[in-house]
């Protein structure tokens, strides 16, 4: 296997991989062109960086202009050239071969639908199904079998280097690809974080601790280690299977090995300290904490309670102003997380008082994210 070199490759957070993609996507789509005339696209990055969640959010931006997609995941690792081309049979007359298209394949040609082909792992897969892939990026045809114009070709792999399984792209195929680098960016994520569901320890601990939300390391032999990816299992775990850390820690320690999730075990103890959410929500006015990581789990936590509550916005008044109590960079940090609780949510609080009485006293510090 020879390195994947990116030196000429742009390389972006997936919040601004899925913004410049999806702008694209619907901007054809809305003047009723060919979804290939944007060009195929190769997502490159390290395992669990986000390049799968890139093409969920992608399908949902285009949902977002009236279009109802289907995303279709083919692992070229798991074909062989003959299985992307289908299953020879007899033709009526007996006299040739025809071949029957793989169910995989079979996708709604609908006006109203967009399918995206994902093809993930491409780079895990061996030149000889890298080949069978040039018609499919370029031409959009697999043997004898054509996809339909409303489908969208997206691919995504690892580089050599990240010690994944990872076989050097053959030329003629990366010459029909447009090549992204995804990278990993905290600020990105935790957009995605917020509107998401991801759990409030998770996000607190992560903004305490923002290096810790990629630790992948191509030189390290350990197994588990801290991606976005794992911190989302992470998450479904807290939300869905128990929520008492201690209880659940061996799980945690086997996604993200047990270096960070010891330290995140520890540092979760401050949620023990915290005054009650419920009260800030009612109006009341308990007192603010002391420390800095108890701060962090603070905003971790009225952000999730103001999303799972933001159409109550005489409740979300009651927080902001409480916020006005609290340190003024906690305070930014708080309003800005109430921007990403889902699109359009700053319209919604420049219709409340307490905003406007906020961006007045704190507004400057925001350094233009109203």
């Amino acid at each position: 296997m020879s390195e994947i070199k990116l030196s000429d490759v742009p390389s972006m957070s997936v919040e601004k991989a899925v913004d410049k993609l999806s702008k694209a996507y619907c901007a054809v789509i809305k003047k009723g062109l060919p979804v290939k005339t944007v060009p195929s696209v190769m997502l490159w990055g390290p395992p669990g960086v986000g390049k799968s969640q890139a093409v969920r959010q992608i399908a949902k931006e285009i949902e977002g202009i009236g279009k109802r997609v289907a995303v279709t995941d083919m692992r070229l690792l798991l074909f062989n050239p003959i299985d992307l081309r289908g299953i020879p049979t007899a033709s009526a007359d007996k006299k040739l071969a025809v071949w029957l298209k793989p169910q995989i394949l079979d996708m709604d040609e609908g006006e109203d639908v967009v399918n995206i082909l994902f093809l993930d792992e491409i780079t895990a897969a061996p030149q000889s199904v890298q080949a069978a892939a040039y018609q499919i990026t370029l031409d959009r045809v697999v043997g004898e079998h054509r996809l339909p114009e409303n489908c969208i070709v997206i691919a995504a792999g690892n580089r050599t280097t990240d010690k994944s399984v990872a076989y050097r792209m053959p030329k003629a195929l990366s010459n029909r690809l447009m090549h992204i680098e995804i990278e990993g960016s905290f600020t990105s994520w935790k957009k995605w974080a917020i509107s998401s569901g991801i759990n409030e320890k998770v996000l607190g601990f992560l903004s305490f601790r923002q290096n810790y939300l990629m630790c992948f390391d191509a030189a390290s032999n350990d197994l588990a280690f801290a991606t976005p990816r794992a911190w989302e299992m992470v998450s479904n775990i807290l939300n869905h299977v128990d929520d008492d850390i201690n209880e659940a820690y061996p799980l945690i320690a086997g996604l993200v090995g047990t270096g960070v999730a010891v330290e995140f075990r520890t540092w979760a103890k401050v949620y023990n300290e915290l005054p009650s959410i419920e009260d800030i929500f009612d109006g009341k006015n308990p007192p603010v904490p002391k420390n800095t990581d108890a701060m962090y789990a603070l905003v971790s936590s009225m952000t999730v309670y103001a999303r799972e509550h933001r159409n109550d916005m005489n409740r979300i008044a009651n927080s902001i102003r409480y916020s006005g109590g609290i340190p003024a960079d906690f305070s930014v940090v708080l309003i800005k997380d109430y921007m990403y609780i889902e699109k359009g949510y700053k319209e919604k609080l420049m219709r409340v008082p307490e905003f406007a009485k906020w961006l007045q006293q704190k507004g400057s510090l925001l350094n233009g994210s109203v």
